[in-house]
């Protein structure tokens, strides 16, 4: 028996569709009956729909034994319904149907299924894999087509004025210089002091075994002259200034600065790139030097204090341990260092959107990637000049 309480969505009158809501049982009950074509079934649309998102839990009972004829406009409004509800984890019962009913909602609400989106399968991990390392080569080879655009533009010239001929900022490039070179300087030479004192420790007190203290001068000489007085410079300035222009141009192509420069005819290379590449290129072998001497320096006083080889007796073995070759063999790669620090800061701020966010990443990005390359690059180099003895 169906209970009292009872809701009239829409009355039929004349054989037009009409939904009617009741209860029974503690379920909802919704009797469609009326003529249910393609004709009509626009005035119960909207019923339909309020009736599927008004009842957001419980059981619902469709009753279409009222339904006096149907085609599939109607089997989709119905199939619609139960397909909504079902998504929301609600039990619906579809009770009144005939045969004919039953072939023809069958067949609609296959049609909707298969029309639905249906969510992608998690891919194996093998899958996920190989989409990651496609993913990552395609960002190397974007990366390195940018890389090799700003090079090119730098290498052409200045550029200021876009096709008006060259004009290098002199005032740029040595405000630039006393930036990157003159202010690392501190830094440069306090962290190679420290470390060519730690590796001329670390030397003779395993050398001291064998009697062989004075070899530790050896080790300096040729560690720090041929890889570690460039490599940890080179790290420094990555993290120094190549975050620095990251950030520089990076705040600019936020604040449509760049675009200016653009409009009103400028080169943003030009303007932004040249000066701060060509100062690197000039100040890191100066700090390479400088970083050398530090380094030297501070095994000089352990390995007087810790060794007793006096600095007379130092820099006399220094002489025979090393020759201009393994001086120039670490100064040769600076250049190339500064390079490669100067292009991947300045591509990676061409890369920043209109966020901080996009900012601290792209400056994160690009202290890491130099990093990176600066350290692959050391062991090319090494690989090299192990090949042609030099």
């Amino acid at each position: 028996m169906l209970n009292n309480t009872s809701k009239d969505t829409s009355r039929a009158a004349d054989g037009r569709p009409a939904i009617e809501e009741l209860e029974e049982g503690g379920a909802v009950v919704l009797r469609l009956s009326g003529v249910w074509m393609t004709r009509t079934v626009a005035l119960v649309d909207n019923a339909m729909r309020k009736a599927g998102a008004a009842h957001e839990s419980g059981d619902i009972v469709l009753d279409i034994s009222a339904i006096e004829r149907m085609d599939t406009a109607g089997a989709w409004l119905i199939e619609r319904l139960l397909a909504e509800s079902r998504d929301k984890g609600r039990t619906v019962t579809l009770r009144g149907q005939t045969e004919t009913m039953s072939i023809l909602l069958g067949a609609v609400g296959e049609a909707i299924n298969n029309d639905r989106p249906k969510p992608p399968g998690r891919p194996n991990i093998v899958i996920r894999s190989l989409e990651a390392l496609g993913r990552v080569v395609y960002a190397i080879r974007d990366d390195f087509f940018a890389s090799m655009s700003i090079l090119g533009a730098t290498i052409r010239g200045g550029q200021m004025k876009l096709g008006r001929g060259h004009s290098v900022n002199m005032a740029a490039i040595f405000n630039q210089i006393d930036r990157m070179g003159v202010g690392a300087i501190p830094v440069v030479v306090l962290m190679s002091a420290i470390v060519g004192a730690i590796v001329a420790q670390q030397g003779a007190y395993q050398l001291r075994y064998f009697g062989a203290d004075i070899f530790v001068v050896d080790l300096v000489g040729i560690l720090v002259l041929r890889e570690l007085g460039v490599l940890m410079t080179a790290i420094m300035i990555a993290g120094r200034s190549g975050s620095a222009i990251t950030a520089e141009i990076g705040s600019m192509k936020m604040r449509e600065e760049i675009d200016a420069l653009t409009v009103i005819g400028l080169n943003p290379v030009g303007v932004l790139v040249f000066p701060r590449l060509v100062a690197l290129v000039i100040a890191l072998p100066c700090l390479t030097i400088a970083a050398n001497f530090a380094s030297l320096g501070g095994a000089i006083f352990v390995s007087w204090f810790y060794s007793d080889i006096t600095p007379a007796a130092f820099i006399d073995r220094l002489r025979s341990a090393i020759d201009v070759s393994t001086i120039f063999a670490g100064l040769i790669k600076a250049p190339f260092m500064a390079m490669i620090i100067g292009i991947i800061g300045s591509v990676e701020g061409m890369k920043v959107g209109g966020s901080a966010e996009s900012l601290g990443q792209h400056v994160t990005a690009s202290v890491v990637k130099s990093i990176f390359v600066v350290v692959i690059l050391d062991g090319m180099f090494a690989i090299f000049f192990a090949a042609i003895d030099f």
